[in-house]
């Protein structure tokens, strides 16, 4: 099983990256990634060797999140720490604001076009892949998310206008 280690390494940031925007929280993340992983290896045979193993992986960390964090009301529970925003590269107080506004402003997204979003943004799937760990068409997946942008935009060009200069 080369490959499948190999393909599990290329998708460990994706996973991580994915968890995070689910759980909002490191440890949680860390923890929902590991049982992800835990629950692939136990079950590498189930997966298709001619499909990629990312999207795999990805349906398995999103079923686990589900189970786990079903209740809509413990999911509020899950404060965003701006600690933990952000990328290595994200590193001035202008890009974590503007970070953070954009994942309080995901949070206010449907279900379904916050979770269409994340796989493809935080995760890197496609959007047949996301389509498929979804479990839904993929015009559908285009839709959700197209809808879940243009919210976005219109949610920041409605903060922007509200700017004023004070110089």
């Amino acid at each position: 099983m080369p490959r499948f280690t190999a393909q599990l390494k290329d998708a460990m940031p994706h996973l991580w990256r994915y968890a995070y925007s689910l759980t909002q929280d490191r440890p949680q993340a860390d923890d929902l990634v590991q049982d992800c992983v835990e629950r692939g290896l136990r079950k590498r045979a189930l997966w298709d060797q001619n499909q990629p193993l990312r999207p795999w992986l990805m349906k398995i960390l999103l079923n686990i999140f589900r189970d786990r964090y079903r209740a809509r009301a413990r999911l509020a529970e899950v404060p965003f720490l701006n600690e933990h925003a952000g990328a290595a590269q994200d590193t001035t107080v202008e890009d974590r604001a503007e970070l953070a506004a954009v994942v309080r402003r995901m949070q206010g997204l449907p279900e379904a076009q916050q979770h269409a979003l994340q796989l493809v943004a935080f995760g890197g799937l496609s959007y047949a892949e996301t389509a498929e760990v979804l479990g839904v068409p993929i015009g559908t997946i285009l839709s959700r998310v197209a809808r879940a942008r243009a919210k976005l935009n219109d949610e920041a060009t409605a903060n922007a206008s509200g700017l004023r200069s004070v110089t």
